[in-house]
């Protein structure tokens, strides 16, 4: 059963019991994924697969079998940190599991091999021109090849993601997630080769393995992630405005900020003066900035789920107790605790998923972008919550 138009929501047969009203509405819970999805994303695991492999093999070759060992486990560390910080992003909506280990690979993988044969291209060149080693080569590499390599490739991994995953990429924080994750799976492989050739240079755990894990695991553990997430932003509205041609335009857009950031961290050591001071006066504002920008999209994706809830309610799917308890961090907890206390837990946070999922395909059918299956999303969560009301009907009610 879908709306009869995108301004309402379905509604349900009257009955005074939840359980028995949502089981009288007919609905159904149609298929959610097409054959043709599975295998795309099937052969894009095996290609990433692959690619990861070839990458390994290089570094194995460059960095030898002990100090790539080490320096897994130094690299891990920040990895850890940052995909925390991502979970913390990604609580509200979480993106499927399948399209983020994608994101991990795609970042620690493909976008280095990108990154890798271009700058094998541009040192074949600057052999030929014998400007290898010289200033301008490697001012060139660091300031203007880096950034605008990096940075697309890492952006690119963002807009096939957007691409396959368009019935599930919501907005801005959807990008940003996706866009976190695939640079901190960049920064990972990028850390194995920096942590492994100062081990190498030092024979050990030395001062250069010192200065360089302080730097990049202590100091910079999130310089990819904020370059990486401007492309993500842009690419999220891409997903709430466009189709995938133009998507394409929000994705070089996005680049812009991206390979600016990452050229102004890069250019650093060429002119200021005492890198330090510069650290905690420009790049120590620019990440609270972020922090402060990823924290007011949450906030928008709260309220969303709030407006878009609260049109189900009105007829008859929810409670108005029900909208404000799953639209709020605190709210959840309590009513999480609560079916903690009676041994229903999983099942609660099952409901509170797929009432948030169902929000977001209600903004999606609001916003008409019916043609990327959101009406189908809306009647197989709409069954799901029938579902989870069963499982629920134990649940005494929480005053």
């Amino acid at each position: 059963m879908t709306s009869p138009y995108p301004g309402q929501a379905p509604a349900v047969a009257p009955s005074t019991d939840p359980v028995s009203q949502t089981d009288r509405t007919g609905v159904t819970r149609p298929v959610r994924r097409s054959t043709g999805t599975i295998l795309l994303a099937a052969l894009g695991f095996v290609v990433l697969t692959i690619v990861i492999l070839l990458v390994a093999w290089y570094l194995l070759v460059v960095l030898g079998p002990t100090a790539l060992l080490v320096a897994l486990v130094l690299a891990a560390i920040p990895l850890v940190g940052v995909l925390f910080f991502i979970r913390w992003i990604d609580r509200w909506e979480p993106e499927p599991r399948g399209a983020l280990l994608f994101a991990l690979l795609w970042g620690a993988g493909a976008s280095v091999l990108i990154a890798l044969a271009f700058s094998g291209v541009t040192q074949h060149y600057e052999a030929l021109a014998g400007l290898t080693g010289s200033g301008v080569a490697t001012f060139f590499e660091t300031v203007v090849q880096a950034p605008v390599i990096e940075e697309f490739a890492k952006g690119l991994g963002i807009l096939l993601i957007l691409w396959v995953m368009r019935r599930t990429f919501d907005g801005p924080v959807d990008g940003v997630v996706y866009a976190a994750t695939i640079a901190i799976g960049f920064a990972f492989t990028e850390n194995l080769q920096y942590f492994g050739l100062a081990i190498n240079q030092d024979g050990g755990l030395g001062t250069d393995v010192a200065q360089t894990f302080l730097l990049r695991a202590i100091l910079s553990p999130f310089a990819h992630v904020m370059f990486t997430a401007c492309t993500g932003v842009l690419l999220g509205l891409a997903a709430r405005r466009t189709g995938r041609l133009g998507a394409i335009g929000y994705f070089l857009l996005g680049l812009v900020p991206a390979v600016l950031l990452h050229a102004f961290w890069n250019s650093a050591s060429y002119w200021a003066t005492d890198w330090f001071r510069y650290y905690f006066v420009v790049q120590v504002p620019l990440f609270v900035l972020a922090i402060a920008g990823v924290t007011r999209l949450r906030r928008h994706e709260q309220r969303l789920t709030h407006v878009r809830l609260a049109e189900y309610a009105a007829v008859g799917w929810f409670t108005e107790s029900e909208v404000n308890l799953l639209t709020t961090g605190a709210g959840r907890q309590r009513a999480i605790n609560w079916a903690n206390r009676h041994g229903l837990g999983h099942p609660y946070r099952r409901f509170v998923r797929d009432a948030t999922q169902l929000a977001f395909a209600r903004e999606r059918l609001v916003n008409g972008r019916q043609g990327i299956g959101a009406s189908l999303d809306e009647a197989s969560l709409l069954a799901a919550i029938v579902e989870d009301r069963r499982a629920l009907g134990a649940l005494p009610p929480l005053h």
